[in-house]
């Protein structure tokens, strides 16, 4: 078994220690952040994420995973060292690089000649050769450089580092590559070896067709609206295709977290950089952006065609279920044009009530507290709890028995019976 060095402890580097660990290797996970570094030494996880806490705590009484705050120390001596840090969208639209850079020159006077960086940071085309060239620029040897991007969602990042659907190994040196496969040993899954530049393109290629499908249904179920169809039935028949899938075929209320909008950004940017247009996504973006203000004026409607002066509850901040991340969550963005609309919001998520209080929305304590004397109840993140709620509460708390189901997650018919003005998405 291998020595690893992971050096960024989020949800991705976390996983990939975690599970590295649990295959049988040897690794320390790094991360500037002292305060989360004491925790994950006691095996707290300090965010959401499915089956991570037990692994985290079985890797550290196996003693296969430690944690410091230094990522030199954490490579001094690895044979391996895996980069998972934030590549932030920059002001330009592209990928930010400065984390990964200073890493590496942080990294690089402790690196063996025989060792390996492994980028599973999303980066653009190129990034693996930059790498390179930082090692050798701040002082290390001539080190093999790989992409190995990750393909972990939220909420079920343990299962997808397992159990993936694919492996991607990007290097310009066979050998480099077969070194990283090795450390899969133990995962049954399809592993595609590559050069670097095609490895890197993969991972925004992916999350991008994945944001472009999301924004095709939400406008097919807009023409769904306009023409009386039901989005849910269109879906169906569309998914039985092989070639179209059941997977990303929600319409709801616009795609965000972390991944997907900066991952789309970039790749337009790249494009951009390589002197292609691909107008085709900017309209992808452009879909999504007017999805959320769609959902606005579906809440507007049912408020009587002005937000000035109401009331409107909220269940869930998250940007999807599973998960306490509510970066770039369509729920929160949604929230705050209603309040820039003029409307009081009070928001309930199961998970994430602190995270919605640090941006200034009212919190309240539990689902049916915030429809207390609400003009319209917006369902805005898919938490499966919210389909078993007493619902003759609800319209009792209600000052208006008006519904908006961003997320088709509601029976529409039992609430329609009930008398709720219901409102989804193309239903």
């Amino acid at each position: 078994m291998s020595r690893i060095a992971v050096i960024g402890a989020g949800q991705v580097g976390l996983t990939t220690a975690a599970c590295f660990a649990a295959l049988g290797h040897d690794v320390i996970c790094a991360d500037a952040d002292a305060s989360k570094i004491r925790q994950l030494g006691k095996g707290e996880v300090p965010f959401l994420e499915t089956g991570l806490p037990e692994l985290v705590e079985d890797g550290l009484r196996g003693k296969r995973l430690r944690f410091v705050t230094s990522g030199r120390d954490a490579a001094d001596g690895a044979e391996f060292a895996f980069l998972c840090v934030p590549t932030p969208r920059g002001e330009d639209g592209g990928a930010d690089l400065s984390i990964i850079d200073a890493v590496v020159r942080e990294i690089a006077p402790v690196l063996d000649a025989r060792s390996i960086v492994v980028n599973k940071s999303t980066a653009p085309v190129g990034t693996v050769r930059r790498i390179a060239d930082v090692v050798r620029e701040s002082g290390g040897p001539d080190v093999g450089v790989a992409s190995n991007p990750e393909f972990l969602r939220g909420g079920t990042a343990v299962k997808d580092f397992l159990e993936p659907a694919r492996i991607v190994i990007g290097a310009d040196d066979p050998a480099v590559a077969d070194r990283v496969q090795r450390l899969y040993d133990g995962v049954a899954a399809p592993v595609v070896v590559t050069g670097a530049a095609s490895a890197e393109l993969i991972k925004y290629a992916s999350n991008s067709f994945l944001a472009t499908k999301l924004s095709f249904v939400n406008a097919i179920a807009n023409v769904c609206d306009e023409v009386g169809a039901d989005i849910k039935d269109v879906t169906l028949g569309m998914g039985y295709d092989p070639r179209i899938g059941f997977e990303y075929m929600d319409a709801g209320p616009g795609w965000g977290g972390s991944c997907l909008p900066k991952d789309v950004a970039a790749l337009v940017k790249t494009a951009e950089e390589a002197g292609y247009d691909l107008d085709m996504l900017r309209t992808v973006i452009a879909v999504n952006d007017a999805q959320r203000e769609r959902i606005v004026a579906k809440i507007r409607a049912v408020c009587g065609g002005s937000l000035d002066g109401a009331t409107v509850a909220v269940w869930g901040l998250t940007w999807k279920a599973g998960t306490d991340n509510v970066h770039d969550s369509a729920s929160i963005d949604i929230a705050q044009r209603l309040i820039a609309e003029g409307a009081a919001v009070r928001a309930y998520d199961p998970v994430a009530g602190e995270a919605g209080a640090e941006l200034g929305l009212q919190i309240a304590t539990d689902a049916y507290e915030c429809c207390t004397g609400a003009d319209a109840l917006a369902v805005l993140t898919e938490w499966e709890v919210f389909r078993v709620l007493d619902f003759d509460r609800v319209k009792s708390e209600l000052a208006a028995p008006a519904i908006v189901d961003a997320r088709n997650v509601l029976d529409a018919d039992a609430l329609r019976a009930r008398g709720f003005t219901y409102a989804g998405v193309g239903r």
